[in-house]
């Protein structure tokens, strides 16, 4: 990580939900309810900080009642706003198999035998399970891996990279048709 502060990407606001200046919140956090711990949230707007006074968790979101909103004119204008924390204000990790996500991005990507392959860029998921993004410096090609224990088996965030164990297609129990 560098020494530069990084602000790490907390959460979405969406649509206004009902009619008292509630809002619909995609969280980015491990527990959906979390994102209220953190104190006030930076923005993507200029002079824009977001306090959540109050929450609940439906599925996959969170319907929130923000600090000074209480209309759903005002909750609609806040619809795509992004909220920051900045990272310091986060616990170190004491585990070495914990980490948040932007540790991770910058990496250089190795396989097995330390042959450099790339740089993550980027941790999506897309529903079925986390992935870890790698950009090959020569083509600019981007390549999608399954961001498990098996094929990312070592993560060494003070050295400065990651290993990765590319995954075959082929299923070894099976023989290919004739």
């Amino acid at each position: 990580m560098s020494e530069k502060t990084k602000m790490l990407l907390m959460g979405k606001i969406g649509a206004a939900h009902g009619i008292r200046g509630q809002v619909r919140i995609t969280p980015f956090t491990q527990y959906a309810d979390d994102i209220a711990a953190y104190g006030p949230l930076g923005t993507n707007r200029a002079g824009l900080t977001i306090t959540i006074d109050d929450l609940r968790v439906q599925k996959n979101i969170v319907v929130a009642r923000i600090k000074g909103i209480s209309s759903r004119e005002d909750a609609e204008k806040l619809n795509g706003v992004e909220l920051y924390l900045d990272r310091t204000l986060l616990p170190e990790n004491e585990d070495e198999d914990d980490f948040y996500h932007a540790d991770l991005i910058g990496l250089e990507a190795r396989i097995e035998d330390g042959t450099v392959i790339g740089e993550v860029i980027a941790l999506p998921n897309f529903g079925a399970g986390d992935l870890i993004e790698i950009r090959d410096p020569r083509s600019g090609d981007t390549y999608l891996y399954p961001f498990t224990k098996a094929v990312v088996p070592h993560v060494r965030i003070a050295d400065g990279f990651i290993s990765i164990a590319v995954p075959t297609d082929a299923d070894p129990g099976q023989e290919e048709p004739d």
